[in-house]
């Protein structure tokens, strides 16, 4: 449920707790002021009366009642039962109609999940998790989000993200995320132990899949990339390298962070995978005219061996299974990307 539909909501359960909370004094009051002027007791005795009428706890009256005081006394029992009926039941309606849009809301989520196909799974929704969604949502990358936390379910509920409640390190829980159609996954949790079993996990259930975890120190990156994962990304050494950089090569961090920006920024770097049927497949660099045509920029191009051939010349050639590192206009991209 987003942000937009529970605003009402909360107005409403708002509105509905204040008129619960006024009957409620309104009743003390009235019982109260009735055993002041019909019996004449002092204040804090008429209150003390009503309090144990309203609750029959029986522990009898404070003074003898008069016939007019017990007239009032069922009365007044009369509109306590009423009100206590009244209160019960809207507190039963919250309680119902909360565990009712929590289901409806499950229900919903496992539907929008199971559409899914070449989707992400982000794992952890902390800071960094956030960050990953972000950059995801401004690319309009489809993805689900796992986490298991209350308070990040707390965040999450307020957003228009898909996700799910759950361990991330369960197999069923990555299978109602859809592992088995998913294109890639993104841990973010900071456990070591959970990225391990969580990369051997992942990789057991997609064999194909993209694996992408988060790892604190140099021992633990090399243990997750034996467990499967195919990337393992130190936040810590991410940012001193930036922080180095933005230091002494303002400018370069500048023009990365620039053509790194997505789709909110004039240029990007972006990757374009050959398959074998391609128009670029078995064509030199000179044959392509990307720069002329497009103008588009080939920084580099990795081979199928995992080798990286830099700044290519135009003698270059390309290959099936290459993947070119391309800088562009992000609508010349996407030009290129239809071709």
């Amino acid at each position: 449920m987003g942000a937009e539909m529970q605003k009402p909501l909360l107005k409403s359960r708002f509105v509905e707790t204040k008129n619960l909370v006024m009957l409620i004094l309104g009743v003390v009051f009235f019982g109260t002021v009735g055993f002041w002027l019909i019996e004449g007791w002092e204040l804090l005795d008429a209150f003390y009366m009503t309090i144990i009428t309203l609750s029959t706890v029986g522990y009898g009256e404070v003074h003898q009642l008069s016939s007019n005081g017990k007239i009032f006394t069922t009365i007044l029992i009369v509109f306590g039962v009423g009100s206590a009926a009244y209160t019960l039941g809207v507190l039963g309606q919250f309680v119902v109609e909360g565990q009712l849009n929590k289901l409806l809301g499950k229900r919903k989520m496992g539907k929008q999940i199971q559409k899914l196909a070449d989707h992400y799974i982000i794992c952890g929704y902390g800071r960094v998790g956030k960050q990953v969604c972000n950059e995801f949502n401004i690319r309009k990358v489809p993805f689900v989000v796992v986490e298991i936390d209350d308070k990040h379910l707390g965040e999450l509920s307020k957003t228009d993200l898909t996700f799910i409640e759950g361990n991330a390190t369960e197999d069923e829980v990555l299978k109602a995320a859809g592992i088995e159609r998913a294109r890639g996954l993104v841990s973010t949790i900071a456990s070591e132990a959970d990225n391990v079993y969580l990369a051997l996990s992942a990789r057991h259930l997609n064999s194909q899949l993209i694996i992408t975890c988060r790892a604190d120190s140099e021992e633990a990156e090399r243990k997750i990339q034996r467990a499967g994962a195919d990337r393992v990304i130190s936040p810590y050494v991410i940012g001193g390298l930036r922080m180095a950089l933005a230091t002494l090569r303002p400018n370069v961090v500048d023009f990365l962070q620039v053509t790194a920006a997505g789709p909110e920024g004039n240029y990007q770097i972006e990757e374009l995978f050959i398959k074998h049927d391609s128009a670029l497949a078995n064509k030199m660099l000179r044959d392509t005219d990307m720069r002329a045509k497009f103008g588009i920029t080939i920084l580099g191009i990795r081979k199928p061996d995992k080798t990286m051939v830099r700044n290519p010349s135009a003698e270059t050639k390309i290959e099936s299974g290459d993947i070119i590192i391309l800088l562009g206009a992000s609508e010349q991209l996407e030009k290129l990307g239809e071709i």
